[in-house]
């Protein structure tokens, strides 16, 4: 068993190695042993643990790897994912499963109609429900109410398991892609390339090409239609001009005009920008973080610096807006709550602000998704944390079944919650899906060859499909097929009940966390190797060396 955690960490040590800029030759000379260390591990826990270490994990369609001894597998789904906005409309109907039609919650959570959907991601001002896990007698349902919710459960989780995508490679990209964002049908991706890239969906094109940071994008974020349109009459354009904020580690902020591809505002903030978003209350703000953990707000119109604060101790890694209320995270493990005053100056006010010691995510980079009164966290776990952050209780979700998996990204979108994961023992990566506000798992999609995911966006087309977008090592665009596609999807749908448990307590398994970090000073590498899991945990540190 010893010998199976020495092998996990040195392959955490690697992951965290590949994603640095610069490499020396003893570390190149690490990273080689990769699919060494890889096959060693395999073989390792196929003697510790047998067949049994894939029990509850089925593939649709495939042809399991190892033969398991297990009992008879269920049956295979025979329904179409549904599309989002039939979910959103009402119109479960055209995708109802045997159980039933689809959760009322996701109609809730995203609103009527698909538009509607889209502004509110946009926005991330959304109604919420506040129930945090599976509806119990404790939530105020009568019996009647627990059958149908469970009923359209199962009729989601039926269709979601069936669900086809097609996937497009998006080339041009030199670097690590670290940050990606939507608009209408352009994807926009930030690169340590140093490079902001705008690329056409339908066509699966390079659509421009905006250099000018001296620096790796570290963040992009897309102002409403609204706020652009202030600006463009400001700047004598059209109407219709689409803007995109981009940060630097050279410590700009710039604002692009994608119909001219041009940079036609620059603020030189003094800090490495590691973070940023756009708040759409006022006049509009633009938030940005810094890798010493300031945050700075500076007006739309003006580009006035409004504030700056000392708000954490380490790098912000995240920034997120919902309504007049801000979200920060960084390395530290802390989340800071802000509430916008929508004043020239010092418009944040405090709120909140948990540190790492309560979320228990110290150490790595963190980013979040709020909704509501709570904010979901991946920090480079397994599992992803939820902050209550009215209250600073702590639950936890599990997103992977091992220790060796982690937790890059989440986002919620069309009464999604969806999650990448990672598994550094053996480079798998998928995508894990989830209904919202309950957290129960649906199914998870993955592909050949699929590289870690770093960062996601996600939005529905104009007859309702959903189309997503992730990047890492690779820049892929997600496409869901019809029901009446006959073209065979791309991706491989799987689901394991290991991760369909409720949500815990953060007591429940604390000690689990602690297995993958102990040192091992007997490891010939454990010296360096640790050096370099202290440093480098952090992808976002990794970024800006």
């Amino acid at each position: 068993m010893g010998e199976v955690r020495k092998l996990q960490k040195k392959l955490r040590q690697i992951e965290n190695l590949e994603i640095k800029i610069s490499l020396t030759p003893e570390e190149e000379f690490k990273i080689s042993r990769k699919e060494e260390l890889r096959r060693r591990l395999a073989e390792l826990q196929l003697q510790l643990c047998g067949p049994q270490r894939t029990l509850g994990i089925r593939a649709d369609g495939e042809e399991a790897e190892m033969k398991r001894q297990v009992e008879d597998a269920p049956e295979a789904f025979l329904s179409q994912a549904p599309p989002a906005s039939k979910i959103l409309r009402g119109e479960e109907e055209k995708c109802k499963c045997e159980a039933g039609p689809a959760p009322p919650a996701t109609r809730k959570a995203t609103g009527g109609t698909a538009n509607t959907a889209q502004r509110q991601e946009r926005t991330q001002n959304v109604t919420v429900s506040h129930h945090g896990g599976r509806d119990t007698p404790e939530d105020g349902l009568d019996h009647d109410d627990g059958e149908q919710e469970d009923a359209d459960f199962t009729a989601l989780k039926r269709c979601w398991q069936k669900s086809k995508f097609r996937l497009r490679l998006l080339e041009g990209h030199n670097d690590i892609i670290t940050c990606v964002v939507a608009v209408d049908n352009l994807v926009v991706s930030g690169s340590r390339d140093t490079t902001v890239k705008v690329w056409h969906v339908p066509t699966a094109t390079e659509h421009k090409n905006l250099g000018g940071h001296t620096a790796g994008v570290t963040c992009l974020s897309a102002p409403p239609p609204e706020y652009c349109k202030k600006l463009a009459w400001l700047l004598s354009l059209s109407e219709k001009e689409r803007f995109i904020l981009s940060g630097s580690a050279d410590c700009n902020v710039k604002i692009w005009a994608l119909s001219i591809g041009q940079c036609v505002k620059s603020i030189y903030t003094f800090n490495v920008v590691t973070a940023l978003c756009f708040v759409p209350e006022g006049d509009g703000y633009i938030i940005t973080g810094s890798d010493g953990g300031k945050v700075q707000t500076w007006n739309w119109h003006t580009l006035d610096n409004c504030q700056s604060i000392n708000a954490h101790q380490e790098a912000v890694t995240s920034i997120q807006s919902q309504g007049p209320l801000v979200f920060s995270a960084s390395t530290d493990g802390g989340v800071s709550v802000w509430e916008n005053r929508f004043s020239d100056r010092d418009p944040l006010r405090l709120l909140h602000r948990w540190s790492g010691q309560v979320t228990g995510c110290e150490g790595g980079r963190v980013t979040l998704s709020p909704r509501g009164d709570k904010v979901l966290l991946a920090y480079g776990q397994a599992w992803i944390k939820i902050l209550h952050w009215t209250t600073g209780t702590i639950s936890r979700l599990t997103n992977h079944s091992s220790i060796t998996g982690v937790t890059d990204c989440v986002h919620q979108t069309a009464g999604l919650l969806i999650a990448s994961c990672y598994d550094f023992s053996d480079g798998e990566s998928m995508l894990n899906l989830f209904s919202v506000p309950q957290c129960r798992y649906l199914a998870s999609l993955t592909w050949q060859r699929a590289a870690r995911i770093l960062c996601f966006a996600a939005w529905t087309t104009g007859s309702g499909y959903h189309r997503w977008v992730t990047g890492g090592r690779d820049l892929v665009v997600w496409e869901q097929l019809p029901a009446s596609e006959k073209q065979r999807g791309d991706v491989t749908v799987r689901t394991d009940s290991r991760l369909e448990s409720p949500l815990e307590s953060e007591g429940d398994t604390a000690d689990d966390e602690q297995t993958d970090d102990e040192h091992f000073d007997d490891d010939e590498d454990g010296r360096q190797g640790e050096e370099a899991d202290g440093e480098s945990t952090s992808w976002l540190r990794c970024l800006l060396q």
